[in-house]
């Protein structure tokens, strides 16, 4: 009896925990699905500005047929020259919200997801809307971890899923940090511009489509997530003692000398083919032969 026992726990247990992974996964409306991927990085419900404005009633301060359109592209509806559109860009910073390419029922089921956890929904009184994911505050970050986020963010350090450096394509003012590309915006001012909730935000779930396809199967740890952060927001607050550096006259005497080695090295094995030249040794076994 013990032993058909054990079997029905050791078959029930498995049956129960699959049941319970499949409720936490599957029961999560497609709205939400869809606003965890993507609009959480930017925005909240109910719990104020973070990189975008609070979504919380959305629904009833803009029309659908609006939404739809600014969700899809926001540019295109900025460049229309609707004047809500063009006051959001503006107070935002100036940063534009990436294209998406959802359908409209998609984005119908977002707004409804939106609305349900707005003041006054179902879900607002349960979680008290929708705010990014907690982490540990930057006050507790250290030198520790500003070196430890400078080093990732040069390359010193590899990232744990690898992914692809930082200053690959952004750059930072700071004279203890190399040049960074220019593909991708500055980011010496980035915690003035967005705030701790956004630059993390932006580490952990990037929005914006080049650096969101280069991380989706890298994602950065929580761990290095707190250590560029708190690298960023060192280099924000030290910028104005910082220098920009200038390769130009580097670049320039580099050239120069590597130019100069080069003629250095062709003048010599051209002046020892002259000496020792085939024609010479040719000319010498002739006149000796006779």
């Amino acid at each position: 009896m013990e032993w058909k026992a054990m079997k029905a726990r050791i078959i029930i247990f498995p049956f129960l925990a699959g049941l319970f992974y499949c409720a936490a996964v599957f029961g999560q409306s497609e709205g939400e699905k869809l606003y965890k991927q993507v609009c959480v990085a930017c925005h909240t419900v109910g719990q104020g500005k973070l990189i975008g404005p609070d979504l919380a009633g959305v629904h009833q301060r803009r029309s659908e047929d609006w939404i739809l359109k600014f969700v899809r592209s926001s540019q295109t509806v900025i460049q229309s020259g609707d004047p809500v559109a063009a006051a959001l860009f503006e107070e935002y910073n100036r940063i534009p919200m990436p294209d998406n390419n959802y359908s409209d029922d998609q984005i119908r089921a977002i707004i409804s997801y939106i609305a349900e956890n707005s003041p006054g929904g179902p879900g607002a009184a349960q979680a008290g809307g929708i705010s990014p994911a907690p982490g540990r505050p930057l006050s507790e970050a250290g030198e520790i971890n500003i070196q430890a986020g400078k080093n990732l963010f040069e390359g010193r350090a590899r990232l744990a899923n690898g992914g692809p450096t930082c200053n690959s394509c952004h750059h930072v003012k700071n004279d203890a940090v190399m040049a960074g590309g220019a593909l991708a915006k500055d980011l010496t001012d980035a915690f003035t511009r967005l705030g701790e909730a956004g630059v993390k935000a932006i580490l952990g779930n990037p929005p914006f489509p080049a650096m969101k396809q280069a991380y989706q199967n890298r994602p950065l740890s929580e761990a290095e997530i707190f250590d560029l952060a708190a690298f960023l927001q060192h280099a924000d607050q030290v910028r104005d003692s910082q220098q920009a550096k200038d390769y130009r006259s580097q670049l320039l005497f580099s050239g120069l000398g590597g130019a100069l080695v080069l003629l250095l090295l062709f003048g010599g094995v051209w002046t020892r083919s002259k000496r020792g030249s085939v024609n010479r040794k040719i000319y010498e076994r002739q006149i000796k032969s006779i």
